[in-house]
């Protein structure tokens, strides 16, 4: 792999994953689960909007770009559902799950639920990576789901018969390092594993069981299970993300203390962290938490990527203003360890209506606006750091 992320902006800079579906593809998913339309349409639509991704994308001048993850269900059920709404459900799996997430303005989201065993992926992030490739004339990143996410799948209290928890998180296990594997394999540069529930997991919400049941330890053992198979040299270019979601312009744990988070999140091995944090109400203990916490993980010395635009809301963040939070944040983290990206993705579900954008077009341009003056902001942060 030879991308070098200091190369285009000085301090590296890269998205998260999402970008918003065009209105017209969000569309075209409902009347598929309503066997309106067939694949063959569905899939003409979503080729389309990842063609007008990866040109707008390369036009910002960001140094790495994604495909918007157009033809993903979610950012968590790609590998195992077509739909939001269940169809093309992989084997072993039925409906109405755990919810993932409750989000600040009281909508959830639901996980399918593991029903009987073997778990398999029904597909992997590569399948999608190696039809979006050829259109790109720069080097691309590719997002996958983490272990600790789809451990979810398994019912928390009721074991599944004949497949216990153990047998299922190995074969999860499994499917992550290919999925990572095979992302590379496919030409993708860097990969990032979505840790959005990391910080979920450190709340107790009645509504919510899992999250009251001290699961982060166990999550971050399960990721470092998937590290484990990884070198040093390949880990450099694997990356965490964490943020407190993002699904329909709300949230589903910024209001729990991100040291609850912090403090441990950079036990696992992985070589950079895409965190958020231009929304974060008071940056600078994060900051410092970072900086404490950043180490060497058996041979590769961690990065930090922090979120300088924010996806929820529309206002577009100047370069200035982006520059001016990495030289911050750089009173605390050692600059040859700093970078920027969104706080999240931009839209990490399907059917996502944007309500403070008013329409998800419009959300689409927004994203673009914030990620041209990300990458701006970078190069001006860059120089006043001098790297």
């Amino acid at each position: 792999m030879g991308y070098d992320p200091r190369t285009a902006t000085g301090v590296p800079t890269e998205p998260v994953g999402s970008l918003p579906r065009p209105a017209k593809l969000q569309e075209a998913y409902a009347k598929y689960d309503a066997g309106e339309i067939g694949r063959d349409d569905l899939e003409k639509l979503q080729d389309a909007a990842v063609k007008d991704s990866i040109e707008r994308f390369e036009a910002t001048g960001s140094p790495i770009i994604s495909d918007g993850e157009q033809r993903w269900s979610s950012f968590a059920t790609y590998p195992i559902t077509d739909t939001l709404a269940g169809t093309g459900l992989a084997p072993g799996l039925g409906p109405d799950g755990q919810f993932f997430a409750i989000f600040a303005d009281g909508h959830g989201r639901r996980l399918p639920k593991l029903e009987r065993g073997p778990f398999r992926y029904n597909q992997h992030a590569a399948d999608t990576l190696r039809k979006s490739i050829p259109y790109a004339n720069r080097p691309m990143k590719q997002a996958v789901i983490a272990p600790s996410m789809l451990a979810l799948l398994y019912p928390l209290k009721d074991p599944v018969e004949g497949y216990s928890r153990d047998e299922f998180e190995a074969a999860l296990v499994d499917e992550c390092e290919r999925d990572i594997r095979e992302a590379f394999a496919a030409g993708a540069e860097r990969v990032s594993v979505d840790f959005t529930e990391g910080r979920l997991a450190t709340r107790d919400d009645p509504r919510n069981p899992w999250t009251g049941a001290g699961l982060l330890p166990h999550f971050i053992e399960l990721n470092n299970r998937v590290m484990a198979r990884f070198s040093a040299d390949e880990r450099r270019n694997i990356g965490i993300h964490t943020c407190p979601g993002g699904d329909r312009d709300s949230v589903h744990s910024a209001d729990v203390p991100y040291n609850n988070l912090l403090g441990t999140m950079f036990d696992i091995d992985a070589g950079y962290f895409l965190i958020q944090l231009a929304s974060e109400r008071d940056r600078d203990p994060v900051y410092e938490t970072i900086g404490r916490n950043l180490r060497d993980a058996r041979g590769v010395t961690q990065m930090a990527y922090i979120g300088v635009t924010n996806p929820q809301n529309p206002r577009v963040e100047s370069p200035q203003e982006i520059a001016d939070q990495l030289i911050r944040a750089a009173n605390f983290i050692p600059k040859e360890q700093l970078g920027s990206t969104d706080d999240c993705g931009f839209s990490p579900f399907s059917i996502d209506e944007k309500p403070n954008h008013g329409s998800p077009d419009y959300a689409r341009d927004v994203a673009f606006r914030k990620i041209t003056s990300r990458v701006e902001g970078s190069r001006l942060a860059a120089e006043k750091l001098g790297v």
